[in-house]
């Protein structure tokens, strides 16, 4: 296939122009020494929950000195882990004026990218390296405007480079849900993923030998090889009402999508919707979609808390992801086969 590329006198002349304006940045003081220290976002999906600072690490009802909001940014000095719990997530975080308790906050940093001048095949896939950016869709209608915020380190797959409004090159994205919808995002908000990065860990450990344990009462995975765990991570399985837990029994690894759109299924630009746009590293074991997969949203693995699938840590469900067959790539959005096992118990 011939290779999209963007035209090589606009990536020189934009090459040489500021990585972005300043309306497309997200607001972060890159200069001050504050910036040296661990950055979090509050990631909790529901707007109406806010992460609370409390004065000391625990979670007593008098104890809160202020609260802080989905998106916003913290700064943590150091963390610790509280002897008052909770037992299955102790660690706290001190931040500004208190204590806060990891369970709604994702770790992200502020990384700019250079911009690739070509796209290799006909996708090519990508991982966001801010906070968050908003993505921007044009039609001729309504020209530009806003539409998801995408977050740090969710994956995306990019179909071609082009001129953003900002006059910058923007990559220009495929929703996985709703193809062909495209929106675009400034490039430099992006890296790009190589096949080595997600080729195949153990192909040559026989099929048969590997498995996956799924501890319901433990909220717990385990990657087995023959006897030995090839690895053993926290896991937030689905809550426990009849609509919402995650189902038992012995399954298979249907289908993997490296970028996957759950939630709501419709384009939208309001930033509490129920829109999970990207979520990495997304292995299906049910016909009926429940999946195990990275989690950008909280960091509260140890109980139960998903609608039914298996959130993990993000490089966890990457290694998970290049581990099970079938095996994935970064050319094709999705691949499907009779993988893996996964007994859920």
């Amino acid at each position: 296939m011939i290779n999209k590329t963007f035209s090589r006198r606009n990536f020189l002349k934009l090459s040489g122009m500021s990585l972005g304006s300043l309306a497309f940045k997200p607001f972060i003081d890159t200069e001050s020494p504050s910036y040296q220290r661990r950055l979090m976002r509050v990631a909790e999906l529901n707007a109406d929950d806010p992460l609370v600072i409390r004065k000391e690490p625990n979670d007593e009802i008098n104890n809160i000195v202020y609260q802080r909001y989905k998106d916003e940014l913290i700064n943590v000095y150091y963390e610790l882990e509280s002897e008052h719990g909770p037992e299955y997530n102790p660690i706290w975080y001190r931040v500004w004026g208190g204590y806060a308790h990891r369970g709604k906050l994702q770790e992200v940093q502020y990384s700019l990218n250079p911009v690739a001048d070509s796209i290799q095949k006909e996708y090519q896939l990508g991982e966001i390296t801010v906070p968050y950016t908003r993505a921007m869709r044009y039609t001729s209608i309504d020209g530009w405007y806003p539409i998801y915020r995408l977050y740090y380190e969710t994956t995306h797959w990019i179909k071609d480079i082009i001129t953003g409004p900002d006059g910058q090159p923007w990559y220009l994205l495929e929703d996985e849900l709703l193809r062909p919808i495209d929106y675009a995002i400034p490039a430099v908000h992006m890296r790009l993923i190589s096949d080595t990065e997600i080729a195949p860990i153990s192909p040559d450990v026989p099929e048969a030998e590997k498995r996956i344990e799924i501890s319901i009462s433990h909220q717990e995975l385990t990657a087995y090889e023959g006897d030995e765990i090839a690895l053993q991570t926290k896991i937030a399985s689905g809550v426990l009402t009849k609509e919402k837990q995650t189902p038992s029994g012995e399954f298979r690894i249907l289908s993997k999508y490296a970028s996957k759109h759950m939630g709501g299924g419709r384009m939208t630009s309001d930033i509490n919707a129920y829109v999970l746009i990207g979520v990495p590293w997304t292995c299906f074991f049910t016909e009926n979609g429940v999946a195990i997969h990275g989690t950008f949203w909280h960091n509260d693995f140890g109980r139960t808390k998903s609608s039914g699938c298996i959130n993990m840590r993000n490089q966890d469900a990457k290694w998970i992801f290049r581990w099970v067959s079938p095996a994935g790539d970064t050319i094709y959005p999705y691949r499907t086969g009779f993988g893996t096992r996964v007994s859920v118990i």
